[in-house]
């Protein structure tokens, strides 16, 4: 799917969304109506022969946080349920592999807990809320891990779609520098940071740049065909990891640091003695540049990010948590889980019954002890599947040179952030894709 459009003016495009959103609050919502209606367009009139399902579902996974901090979003799991739909439209048009089942039996592995809420759940809970909050991030994963099963690409093709994902990851960053022009004048502690993240959940935030972090490093180091391009993409990286890293929420920076990292070691390993040598220059450039953009950031706030990195508080004494309460959180879903360890305690539930040992009512950040404690011996089998599979398919899928860094940020971010967005379950079902890169002979939506 090649748009027509120039590179840089698809950035502009994208930057003057955001200001017309800060001007104009209502937009938003107009914006989430409209992309979906334009990729149905899309998918159906080129009937999915390009994979643009994949394309619609990465700028919608790329927008989602956008959307959210700007009102527009029509609920929680609008995009999640958005991007499930399109890949079943994808699926309809060019079929999926009949060894993709493994996935369809991960969704039966979810049942038990959802029968378990329905027997075991009070008059006070919202049942239709409960499961469709937990289970909407594990329901896309599958319907995308479904689709992109051992589906042919193009390499360059899959960076097609990361740009798709990065370009609304553009406008989000733009709407921050608007809506928080000064980062010096509201850093005051090191708690993660809401007004320096658009007056929305910073954790969230900082996810999605990190992953704006790795496309615009590879799109710099990799796709950038002159000096102009290369300098424009560097820049946006810049922009991006500063923004993401005054969010003040470690985990989305942490995880595109380790995505950039997984893809230098990748490539360094898979390549002649030359490419050896082009890939650490690379490697002592973006250290320097690291250490400029993580400079600047100290200064601009006075010195508590580098506190904050190093788990203290304003004065610079040690915090006992280190992961903002989410050790008392996983620790009570550990105890959960031992207490009901064949079925769980329901899909839900854990949050209830979280309240006896965290004395209030909290939702997990951690997905995988929360799958323990809500799905128990079933939930144990559902990990396995997610863990297992995509490094079989990558046995005979070496050309797949962001692999590791997909499935990295898949597992650091359920991990911090659970599965909130859609971010993790789509990026999660890239690793499933049969990457060439070289155009394969049969058609890029083709499978085997």
């Amino acid at each position: 799917m090649k748009s027509k459009l120039s590179y840089s003016f698809l950035l502009v495009i994208h930057a003057a969304i955001a200001l017309a959103v800060f001007v104009v609050p209502f937009l938003s919502k107009v914006y989430a109506f409209v992309i979906p209606v334009v990729g149905f367009f899309v998918v159906v009139r080129n009937k999915n022969k390009n994979n643009e399902v994949l394309f619609v579902s990465a700028y919608l996974v790329g927008v989602e946080v956008f959307l959210r901090m700007t009102g527009g979003n029509f609920n929680n799991e609008y995009i999640k349920v958005t991007v499930a739909f399109f890949m079943l439209l994808g699926m309809i048009y060019s079929n999926f592999s009949k060894t993709a089942f493994v996935y369809v039996f991960f969704l039966i592995l979810l049942i038990p807990g959802i029968l378990i809420t329905n027997a075991i759940a009070s008059f006070e809970t919202d049942i239709r809320k409960a499961l469709f909050f937990n289970l909407s991030g594990p329901f896309c994963l599958a319907i995308c891990s479904i689709y992109t099963y051992k589906r042919r690409i193009a390499f360059s093709d899959l960076q097609n779609v990361l740009f798709t994902m990065g370009l609304p990851i553009v406008t989000t960053v733009v709407y921050l520098f608007v809506y928080t022009p000064s980062i010096k004048e509201v850093v005051t502690g090191t708690s993660s940071n809401f007004i320096t993240s658009g007056g929305f959940g910073p954790n969230q935030v900082s996810t999605i740049l990190g992953l704006g972090m790795f496309v615009f490093f590879t799109q710099s180091a990799l796709f950038s065909k002159s000096k102009t391009l290369i300098i424009l993409n560097a820049a946006l990286l810049i922009f991006i990891s500063y923004r993401g890293i005054v969010t003040f929420s470690r985990g989305g920076v942490i995880t595109g640091a380790a995505m950039i990292l997984c893809v230098l070691l990748l490539i360094y390993y898979f390549s002649n003695p030359k490419g050896k040598t082009k890939v650490s220059i690379l490697v002592v450039l973006t250290g320097i540049l690291t250490i400029g953009i993580w400079t600047y950031s100290s200064l601009q706030t006075s010195g508590l990010i580098e506190k904050r990195y190093a788990n203290q508080d304003a004065k610079g004494r040690i915090k006992k948590d280190k992961l903002g309460g989410r050790e008392a959180i996983m620790n009570a879903d550990f105890k959960i889980f031992l207490d009901n360890p064949i079925l769980g305690v329901g899909v839900g539930m854990g949050k209830e019954a979280r309240k006896e040992s965290y004395g209030t009512e909290v939702a997990s950040h951690n997905e995988i002890s929360r799958m323990l404690s809500e799905h128990g011996m079933f939930g144990i089998l559902g990990l396995l599947i997610l863990v297992v599979t995509p490094f079989i398919i990558y046995i005979n899928n070496r050309q797949h040179l962001y692999f590791l860094s997909f499935f990295i940020f898949w597992l650091l971010t359920i991990n911090h952030a659970a599965m909130r967005i859609a971010a993790p379950a789509f990026v999660y079902a890239l690793c499933l894709l049969s990457v060439q890169v070289k155009i394969p002979e049969k058609t890029e939506h083709s499978i085997r």
